[in-house]
């Protein structure tokens, strides 16, 4: 092969890499748009953040300890 038709082959199978990424990025982005329409139809709330789930444990961790501090107390 000549080295002008490696050059010309080098750019072409370039060129069919970045339109095949392109049109996968583009179904990405199309699927993750349908599964926030799904999401926002079906009522459902987005997950809580990694904050507010943090919030909820030290809360929870606090209602065990008063919890067993009541039956500590109910057991004397």
């Amino acid at each position: 092969m000549a080295e002008g038709e490696t050059l010309m082959l080098a750019t072409m199978v370039l060129a069919g890499l970045a339109v095949l990424s392109f049109a996968l990025l583009r179904g990405w982005e199309d699927w993750l748009r349908l599964r926030r329409l799904e999401v926002a139809r079906s009522g459902e709330r987005p997950l809580p953040s990694a904050a507010s789930r943090r919030l909820e444990l030290i809360d929870l961790k606090d209602r065990v300890k008063r919890l067993e501090a009541i039956a500590d107390g109910m057991e004397d």
